[in-house]
């Protein structure tokens, strides 16, 4: 049995998303005098610990707080692969919370058995989430995992079949608890008992949950058979717009957006400005043919501060061109037939 610590009487690894519920299961394992080395896994779809959400906060201050261990762990093409063709299907949106939950759990196991720890643990509650933690669901995870009797979910053990370190008393099973359902009343209060302050509020932070950016998404993958990271990143920037099967427009909507389109714009793509006035960066990707240039232009000017007027300069540059052209802002109801909503 490892344990680096050798006053802990064993050794869990967690998922941990820096939320409510992953934290709790973490500490209702340390008052059980066991180490814990918590899995933080990073994707490009918002479960990043720069981000204010239940999936992605920074799970440094709350590991220094309460005396864990984190490991950030990117799931890269692995999860990419599973997004393009879940093998459990997706939830309401983009989502593929099984393949999800699944493919974290085996890199959990394979850290666990690296490191000769004793159990999993994660912070799912019995009947939360419709798709994923039934309980049906979290048996059939748990077998397909080959994790029988390795996995634990303090926040509703009492409620699922006793666990193998329960068995052989690594854990007290009184001490765990028995959620179940929507309701978080237990876990604020359990908040409350561990002195557990500041957590992001409950709502997903995953942006495979979200309807625009999940219609982005599918129209990217339709449109394009080979996506990489410079693609997603731009996924979460400004307004998308469809021009035909091969090209895409995406405008900046504030300072933030015009400098990420700058820095994720690859070298053949083409970038849009009306300068002299206030106006959003674009980039237009795809082969770059006369009229979906002045499309891209037409558009860009609609979305300037110069939007009124019968003609505005738009200069457009390449690493092998630059010019300006002088075209009419489309109107709202032309720009709107293009837009992936």
């Amino acid at each position: 049995m490892y344990n680096s610590n050798k006053t802990k009487r064993g050794h869990a690894i967690a998922l941990f998303s820096g939320g409510l519920d992953s934290s709790l299961a973490i500490l209702l394992i340390l008052k059980q005098n066991i180490e814990v080395t918590a899995l933080t896994f990073l994707t490009n779809f918002g479960c990043d610990i720069t981000d204010k959400s239940s999936c992605g906060s920074d799970p440094y201050p709350m590991a220094e707080k309460f005396g864990f261990n984190v490991k950030l762990v990117h799931l890269g093409d692995k999860f990419i692969n599973i997004v393009k063709s879940p093998k459990y299907g997706y939830g309401k949106n983009m989502n593929p919370c099984i393949d999800c939950r699944v493919l974290m759990l085996r890199e959990a196991k394979e850290f666990m058995r690296m490191v000769g720890a004793d159990f999993i643990i994660t912070g799912e509650v019995v009947g939360q989430r419709p798709m994923s933690q039934m309980r049906n669901t979290l048996r059939m995870i748990e077998k397909v995992c080959d994790l029988d009797g390795y996995l634990v979910r303090p926040l509703s053990a009492k409620l699922l079949t006793e666990s193998i370190a329960e068995k052989n008393g690594l854990l007290n099973r009184n001490l765990l608890e028995n959620i179940s359902g929507r309701s978080r009343k237990r876990q604020m209060e359990l908040a409350r008992e561990f002195g557990l302050e500041d957590y992001p509020s409950p709502a997903g932070g995953c942006l495979l949950t979200d309807i625009g950016y999940s219609n982005r998404l599918r129209d990217l993958l339709a449109h394009n058979d080979n996506i990489d990271f410079n693609d997603l990143n731009l996924l979460r920037v400004g307004r998308h717009f469809r021009l035909d099967s091969k090209t895409k427009l995406i405008i900046g909507r504030h300072e933030e957006d015009n400098d990420k389109i700058e820095q994720y714009a690859k070298p053949d793509q083409t970038l849009l400005e009306a300068l002299g006035t206030g106006s959003p960066v674009a980039i237009l990707i795809g082969p770059e043919n006369g009229d979906m240039l002045e499309r891209a232009a037409s558009i860009t000017a609609r979305y300037s501060d110069s939007k009124h007027l019968p003609e505005v300069e738009v200069t457009c540059t390449n690493p092998t061109d630059g010019r300006k052209i002088n075209i009419r802002p489309c109107l709202p109801e032309e720009a709107e037939k293009y837009l992936i909503k």
